[in-house]
């Protein structure tokens, strides 16, 4: 790395001893009763976020939302990903997840990180994937193979996030036979990912199995008049099936987090 990126991660530790001065205080405070636990919670919620410059990264967004800041990787140099990524591990982020990351770009990183790299998905991931502790188990259920590269994408994030994942793929409505001897995964599942371009189909088929929800997303696939993934698209969100929800074509991240936001659901009181 640069001189100047070796400056960045110095001034990035001096602003986490900051932040942590900053969280024993609203603990102190707490335990003194001057900060109750709800006004401790919203503090620790607003935390400013760590200004890079060229990015503000979010350190604490695992605390508001569950689940922490992700790298986009497209449009982003490797330099400012590994340096954004340095600055999330030394803040306590034990595994970090970086999508749509360039096979030659994940090389560059991986020189100094250690990651797990997915062409197919284009993700990474740096750390371990953690157990899996949701409430039950996401199904990822694909038209056909040309869908599995978004698919992956789907399945490696809810992975990364805690959850158990079962991959269906290559069910698509054009041979309704494979799809219907999975039943049993379908109709145990907590929320199924249900991933085709072409018409779309089979979120509609998958919507009128299943009792949980589905999280439709349609993909590129197809010939000229699927206008790369347009057709899929509007035949999900016109879904006859009732629990059916859709993400935008080829978000392959979005329905794995959105079925991991799920998958992890609580009672709120």
């Amino acid at each position: 790395m640069s001189g100047s990126a070796d400056d960045s991660r110095a001034a990035f530790c001096r602003r986490g001893m900051i932040m942590k001065t900053e969280i024993k205080e609203i603990i102190r405070a707490l335990k003194a009763g001057e900060m109750s636990e709800e006004e401790a919670l919203l503090a620790l919620k607003t935390e400013p976020f760590k200004d890079f410059g060229f990015a503000k990264v979010d350190l604490h967004r695992k605390i508001r939302q569950g689940v922490p800041e992700v790298i986009y990787g497209a449009g982003k140099t490797p330099e400012q990903i590994a340096d954004i990524l340095h600055a999330m591990r030394e803040n306590g982020q034990e595994n970090v997840l970086i999508t749509r990351l360039s096979a030659e770009a994940a090389e560059m990183i991986s020189a100094d990180f250690e990651i797990s790299y997915h062409p197919e998905a284009r993700i990474a991931i740096a750390g371990k994937v953690p157990e899996a502790n949701g409430i039950g188990r996401i199904v990822v259920a694909t038209g056909g193979t040309s869908d599995i590269p978004v698919a992956e994408e789907a399945a490696l994030t809810a992975e990364c996030f805690g959850n158990e994942v079962v991959r269906l793929y290559d069910v698509g409505v054009a041979g309704l036979h494979r799809l219907l001897s999975h039943l049993d995964e379908i109709m145990s599942a907590s929320v199924i990912i249900a991933i085709a371009g072409m018409e779309g189909a089979l979120a509609s088929v998958i919507g009128g199995l299943s009792d949980c929800p589905v999280i439709a997303v349609p993909t590129s696939v197809g010939y000229g008049s699927s206008f790369e993934g347009l057709s899929a698209l509007l035949s999900m969100m016109n879904s006859c099936a009732s629990g059916v929800s859709v993400v935008n074509i080829d978000n392959g991240f979005g329905a794995g987090y959105l079925a991991s936001m799920i998958n992890h659901m609580e009672v709120k009181k």
